[in-house]
């Protein structure tokens, strides 16, 4: 008969440490995953004070990942919205927002051109087309130069 091992007890520190060393953290990410774990000896919001000090929970950090990682498939509203839910402030989405409107463009005829093959022929397309890149979180200014084809938008 087996008997079942249970899990050691990781601290709260151990925990944390090793959240951040599988990916880059929000504050306030990190702050929801570790609140079921809190004990009555556990001060959190001093522990990952403590981490922003010592430069391993970065909110800058984590703003730069996920801009880098969803650059070439999101655009700015969908990556802007993404990092609203994680708790970024506002001043770092508007720096991301404006890091990633340089590219936004090209990154949205590359998605279209993966997706579709010929560009709309009729309203119905379009609005198919349009709703597709929408949901990948392109403006509409974005979205029409795409749907137009012309190549006077291409910059």
């Amino acid at each position: 008969m087996k008997t079942k091992t249970s899990k050691p007890a990781y601290s709260l520190r151990e925990r944390a440490l090793a959240y951040l060393a599988r990916r880059e953290h929000s504050y306030q990410e990190l702050q929801q995953k570790l609140t079921p774990h809190v004990g009555e000896d556990d001060d959190l919001p001093t522990l990952l004070e403590d981490f922003k000090k010592r430069g391993w929970l970065s909110d800058t950090r984590y703003t730069e990942q996920i801009v880098h990682a969803r650059k070439g498939r999101y655009g700015s509203l969908r990556v802007a919205h993404e990092l609203r839910q994680h708790g970024i402030s506002d001043e770092l989405i508007s720096k991301a927002v404006a890091d990633m409107a340089t590219d936004e463009l090209a990154a949205a005829r590359t998605v279209y051109q993966k997706k579709f093959s010929q560009t709309p022929q009729s309203r119905e397309e379009w609005a198919k087309q349009a709703r597709f890149l929408q949901g990948r979180g392109f403006e509409f200014e974005v979205i029409r130069k795409v749907l137009r084809g012309s190549p006077e938008d291409i910059e």
